[in-house]
Formats: structure tokens, C-alpha cells, sequence
């Protein structure tokens, strides 16, 4: 599998948010170049949606850091509509919302457009399970993607996250999961 390493528009996005990313900006842009990758694995031999997916992937989990909250879909989602708007692709603000409220969602989403919020939301449970959730896309290419794009700590980040969620919001723990 021949991995994709450079995306403009993907970095661009990340790089005007370095300030908030601090020390975690490698392990997230990690995360979202392997999204990205195995969001390709799956849909091979079609037209690959470079940058609906390169900007969805940049924004999926952003209100994480920008906000300071792990309850994060909403301002995501303020952010990527208000990056689109301000990029000229407000006809792309349903698409990039449908992406990323239902990334964490845990059955197949009945997509009816482009197949893009199914294809995401499995390359990001493959990414975020470390390969135990596959949905199907193939073990070597979440390999591969890891030994290209290292977690670099991303992983552990995310379960700090969730330890610190539960102390506060333990009836609420999870709060961007959606059957």
C-alpha cells in the first residue's frame, strides 16, 4: 500500500492550529494522516475526496484542544463550518458536520450521499482501537499506517482524556459516542 505523506491542505489546517495542539500536534496529526490513509484503503479505485477528507480529518477531534473539553463534536464542527465558510466551500459545511458528529458513532451509518461519514468512522475506530475494530479494512494497511504515522503518545492522550472525563461526568463518560 503506497501511503499518502503529504497533504496541503491537512497540514495547513493543523499548522494554524499548532498554538492549541501544543505538545500533542504530532500525535494528532499523526492520528489524522492514518484516518486519511485508511480512509484510502477503503475506497480504492475511485476518486479519492483528498481534501473533503483531509478537512474533516483536521477538524473531527479539534475541539478537544481549542475548546479544553472531551465533549468536543459541537466545537468541532463550529470550526470546520467557520473554516469552510471562510474557504469558499460553505456548500461542503452538511458533508464535513455529518463526518464529524458521526465519527464515534457505533453502527453503520445509513449515508445516503457519498459514503464518506461510513468510510471515516470505520478508518477512525480502526485507528483509535489500535486495529481491534478493523470494519473490515485490512490489518497490514493499519500496520502500515501506524509504522508510517506514529501514535506518538496519541493513544495514551486519549485515555488521560477518558480517565478525566469519568471524574467529572461519570454518568457521561463518553459523551461523542452514538449508538
Amino acid at each position: 500500500m503506497s501511503m499518502i505523506t503529504k497533504i496541503a491542505t491537512l497540514d495547513t489546517i493543523l499548522n494554524a492550529h499548532s498554538e492549541f495542539l501544543g505538545r500533542d500536534f504530532t500525535a494528532y496529526r499523526n492520528h489524522t494522516y492514518r484516518i486519511v490513509n485508511l480512509c484510502a484503503v477503503q475506497i480504492s479505485g475511485q476518486q479519492l475526496p483528498i481534501e473533503k477528507l483531509a478537512i474533516a480529518a483536521a477538524f473531527h477531534d479539534m475541539g478537544i484542544w481549542t475548546d479544553g473539553t472531551f465533549d468536543y463534536l459541537a466545537p468541532s464542527v463550529r470550526l470546520a463550518a467557520t473554516y469552510l465558510e471562510d474557504d469558499g466551500k460553505a456548500d461542503w459545511i452538511e458533508d464535513i458536520t455529518d463526518i464529524i458528529l458521526n465519527h464515534h458513532k457505533i453502527r453503520r451509518y445509513p449515508d445516503q450521499r457519498d459514503g464518506l461519514v461510513e468510510v471515516f468512522r470505520k478508518a477512525d475506530w480502526a485507528d483509535v482501537s489500535l486495529g481491534i475494530v478493523r470494519h473490515g479494512i485490512p490489518k497490514f494497511a493499519i500496520r502500515e499506517a501506524h509504522a508510517v504515522w506514529p501514535s506518538e503518545g496519541f493513544h495514551k492522550k486519549l485515555i488521560q482524556l477518558e480517565l478525566a472525563r469519568l471524574r467529572t461526568h461519570p454518568w457521561n463518560p463518553l459523551p461523542m459516542l452514538k449508538l
